[in-house]
């Protein structure tokens, strides 16, 4: 009988748009969050017992009551949770950009109901946890921008949110741009703080230091101890990442990390990586500092359970009464936008009033692109007889970056059209006139390209038109662009709401 001297798995864990992941451990069970931006439902949480394979089990925020993103521009909303386990409660703690602010919500059962949200008083964003065992709670978060942004702390009541004392700044970072995501931990004695330091792109860093007192100081390691700032490695901009020791004693980190085409960009966004952590004879963490230890395929000697691997692709027939978890919305649905029932085995979507182009209510529903390589399709029907009334398929970067084809009313005419928005420029890139109501639409997604092609018996497909990929990455965007590309079904009146629904049938995600 051979015994299995090693464990190998996939990175990333969670591929696709799912930044900044934080993990909490509740006996054998592990649950993580990421961050889910202008997304509804807010924060997706996931569970697993062996660190590799996570099944979605729900969202933390899904409720209105708790997440109002009707108006918020892209990659603004819900930024960097945060998830802890203390005595039989999980706590989640976030940040509502251009909203609340930050809050925190709580459940005795991870896939929910979780309560409405509790507002704290002080920090920018990122906001951290961390429950001492002298029964004092604190919060660790970020203030102020680029290089004087810093970390703050406070204790609250942890009932009521109520600050305990005012903020005192604990941690400076390493004199690079953007201290951010911070982390304490309490480990053999010692307090840690951890956090990213140089900003999401090249020199995104973890850092860490060191204290006998929660509030520190704090004795700073010299080195990150997770970059690959220096590396020419599959795996770029490091950093976010959150510590989880498991049920045999080993050490883990969570963290994200970007897989680019070409060291130039990528339409998948910052995706979730795992790695072991190693501690040194001094105390230190490691994990990787441009030595290249997190791979996309990592060995390890074991893990702490086992767990299904979930699927990632596949077709979704409408058959249910509610949208599997992986589903998301662009910002809050508006009310009876969206019904599973109304046509059984159908999705219909009322469209609203706002377009792609801009933010504001939006009839979108989607799943986050998670390979590079892949297509999706559908069959519409859309019996709308009043121009300017559109409904297809889409991929979707932001407002200003998108690809869509889809069957619209032209004044008098009905047409199956193809659409680049690139730099929020849009091109009419195609336009066929038809009398059909029902169309197969199509999506496929290479390496360095978006198709866009229709059927009208769903056997042969005729191109469109095409777009390159690297339109819809961040890294082309100016400014803030945290998400990554989402490909979604979508309905709109062009400023009003349809006269009649658009009706799906399915959604297929394939791969090529």
């Amino acid at each position: 009988m051979m015994i299995q001297s090693s464990i190998a798995y996939e990175n990333p864990i969670l591929p696709g748009f799912y930044p900044d992941p934080s993990i909490t451990r509740a006996g054998d069970d592990y649950y993580l969050v990421c961050s889910s931006f202008e997304y509804f439902p807010g924060v997706p949480i996931f569970h697993s017992r062996d660190l590799i394979h996570w099944t979605q089990i729900g969202h933390v925020l899904d409720r209105m009551s708790q997440l109002d993103t009707s108006s918020r521009n892209s990659s603004d909303g819900i930024y960097a949770p945060t998830i802890r386990y203390w005595d039989g409660t999980f706590y989640m703690i976030t940040t509502d950009v251009r909203g609340i602010g930050n809050f925190y919500v709580t459940a005795t059962d991870p896939s929910g109901p979780w309560s409405d949200p509790i507002v704290i008083p002080y920090g920018g964003i990122d906001p951290s946890l961390m429950f001492d065992e002298d029964g004092k709670v604190y919060v660790t978060t970020q203030q102020g921008a680029n290089y004087d942004s810093h970390v703050i702390q406070y204790e609250i009541d942890i009932k009521t949110g109520r600050a305990l004392n005012e903020p005192i700044v604990i941690w400076t970072g390493d004199g690079g741009p953007w201290t951010e995501g911070p982390h304490l931990y309490k480990i053999n004695g010692f307090y840690y703080i951890m956090a990213a330091s140089g900003g999401t792109a090249k020199e995104h860093r973890e850092i860490i230091g060191r204290s006998l007192h929660p509030n520190g100081p704090f004795e700073r390691l010299l080195d990150p101890i997770l970059t690959h700032s220096q590396m020419d490695s599959p795996i770029q901009y490091l950093g976010h990442a959150d510590l989880i020791e498991d049920g045999n004693g080993d050490w883990w980190a969570v963290f994200l990390g970007v897989r680019l085409v070409d060291s130039q960009y990528t339409v998948l966004g910052r995706e979730t990586f795992l790695a072991p952590v190693i501690w040194n004879e001094e105390g230190w963490p490691y994990i990787d500092n441009n030595e290249g230890a997190v791979k996309l395929t990592m060995s390890v000697p074991r893990v702490p359970g086992s767990s299904p691997e979930p699927t990632l692709y596949g077709r979704d027939d409408f058959e249910d009464e509610v949208l599997p978890f992986a589903w998301t919305f662009l910002r809050n649905p508006a009310p009876e936008s969206l019904s599973l029932s109304d046509r059984p085995g159908w999705l219909s979507l009322w469209g609203q009033p706002g377009t792609l182009n801009e933010p504001g209510p939006t009839a979108f529903a989607g799943r986050r692109q998670q390979h590079t390589k892949a297509e999706w399709s559908t069959l519409l029907e859309f019996k709308t007889t009043i121009s300017g009334e559109e409904a297809g398929l889409c991929a979707r970067l932001d407002e200003n970056a998108h690809y869509e084809v889809c069957l619209a009313q032209k004044d008098d005419q009905r047409v199956i059209a193809a659409y680049l928005t690139i730099r929020g420029k849009t091109e009419v890139a195609a336009v066929v006139p038809t009398t059909a109501d029902r169309v197969y639409l199509k999506i496929q997604a290479e390496i360095k390209e978006y198709t866009l092609l229709y059927s009208l018996d769903g056997q042969e497909w005729i191109k469109l038109s095409a777009g390159a990929a690297y339109h819809l990455s961040p890294q082309a965007v100016e400014g803030n662009g945290f998400t990554g590309v989402v490909i979604g079904l979508y309905v709109t009146g062009n400023g009003k709401k349809t006269s009649v629904p658009a009706y799906f049938d399915w959604f297929d995600y394939g791969l090529l």
